[in-house]
């Protein structure tokens, strides 16, 4: 249901969805019923099915501490190729790679070898929350604490904090 409502100089378009629409819609089975509906995409649902089968396995037999950095990007000739956020974690699985072959090997995968690329995420910039206020106890004592000082950079440095603090 659409809602208009003008007021002076604005207005104000509210949207109420209808129920049909508040639960989850399955996006998946669409695009997946797209894919395989079009033969040039076929290969496409294909390779996806395959990697996101993959993706499964690693995460199976790796540390689950490993397995949430961690990102299949595909298998070509038998070496299966990771992603990693940092440096760290690519060395670790540097020195489990040998063990995490022969374990997807003993899963059925097809896996000879292991190679880890390190490739830095771009994360959403969280919201920054709004700088905190000093109470009247903390800001009484650093008043206090400001006029035992003798003139110096730490005298200066509080009186401008108390400044912008209250």
């Amino acid at each position: 249901m659409l809602c208009v409502f003008a007021k002076r100089l604005e207005t104000r378009i509210i949207f109420t969805p209808p129920t049909f629409l508040v639960y989850p819609i399955d996006v998946a089975q669409p695009v997946k019923s797209l894919l395989s509906g079009t033969p040039e995409l076929r290969p496409l649902l294909a390779k996806v099915q395959t990697l996101t089968a993959l993706q499964r396995q690693v995460a199976a037999v790796m540390p689950p501490y490993l397995a949430q950095t961690c990102q299949v990007l595909g298998l070509q000739n038998g070496t299966l190729s990771l992603a990693v956020g940092n440096a760290t974690v690519a060395a670790k699985l540097r020195q489990l790679a040998p063990e995490l072959a022969v374990l997807l090997q003993n899963k059925g995968c097809e896996v000879s070898g292991i190679r880890v690329k390190v490739q830095v995420a771009y994360t959403a910039e969280l919201p920054r929350s709004a700088p905190r206020k000093l109470g009247r106890p903390a800001q009484r004592a650093l008043l206090e604490l400001s006029q035992h000082l003798d003139d110096s950079p730490l005298k200066h440095a509080l009186e401008k904090m108390l400044q912008e603090k209250i």
